[in-house]
């Protein structure tokens, strides 16, 4: 089975300060991936720098993507290929309506694909199948991108725009950050809805209770820009008992 990606030896600084340290990482079609870490250990960096966010600089490694390499490609063709990644922070885009933002980014991604583009009753079928997913009211589509929202309609939000560009690879970086129980729910249902045998995607999270929602077949311990454990879903239990001091000492 080809690999989604491949992250060899990944070193990547900011402003010149290493935060990235040798990341090695492979990830298969159909796997459910989490990365966990304390503060500062590089998780949010680890999703910037795949995104192509241009502020990281990298300085050793290779990333291979669909057997193309991934750290040549603008951030567009990035998305293009099938790779999305979900905000912490998703920002407020004032005076874009989420249907006009979403329409021209499906059909941005259809063209690319050599594909036509949606005609306007055939997308809002489609939309209207995607925000059921996440049990978004479709009076959202009409207004500014995220404008108003609150934390939870937000996330709701983000993986909407997931379902309707149908990524290969999804990087959700603290998606459960600010969440209640409700909106937490109604986010990882909407996750493990879009997961098929074809896709895969990398949780980034600190806590243990989004992964009781969204199942990992594997988890990585990031700290200080390494993956220092490796192990199945009961690695993040460990982790909710034990916190992330053992591991450090476990890995010197």
């Amino acid at each position: 089975m080809e690999n989604l990606i491949e992250i060899k030896d990944l070193h990547a600084s900011i402003n010149g300060r290493e935060i990235l340290k040798g990341i090695n990482l492979v990830v298969k079609p159909g796997e459910v991936h989490a990365i966990m870490g304390p503060n500062g250990s590089g998780k949010s960096t680890l999703s910037a720098v795949l995104a192509g966010k241009e502020s990281y600089e990298v300085t050793q490694g290779s990333v291979t993507f669909l057997g193309r390499n991934l750290l040549e490609m603008s951030p567009e063709e990035r998305s293009w290929a099938g790779l999305f990644l979900g905000f912490q922070y998703p920002i407020e885009i004032p005076g874009v309506t989420n249907v006009n933002f979403m329409k021209t980014a499906v059909n941005e991604h259809r063209k690319q694909n050599n594909l036509p583009p949606l005609t306007a009753a055939e997308y809002l079928k489609l939309m209207r199948e995607k925000l059921a997913i996440v049990e978004m009211d479709p009076a959202f589509s009409s207004r500014g991108v995220n404008v108003g929202f609150s934390g939870g309609e937000k996330k709701r939000n983000e993986i909407f725009q997931m379902a309707m560009l149908n990524p290969k690879l999804a990087i959700l970086d603290e998606t459960d950050s600010g969440l209640d129980v409700d909106a937490l729910r109604i986010v990882a249902n909407g996750v493990n809805k879009l997961k098929t045998p074809e896709n895969a995607t990398i949780v980034i999270t600190h806590y243990q209770r989004l992964l009781d929602y969204i199942v990992p077949d594997i988890i990585h311990v990031l700290y200080k820009g390494r993956i220092i454990k490796t192990a199945g879903k009961e690695l993040a239990l460990q982790v909710e008992e034990r916190g992330y001091d053992w591991l450090i000492n476990e890995s010197k």
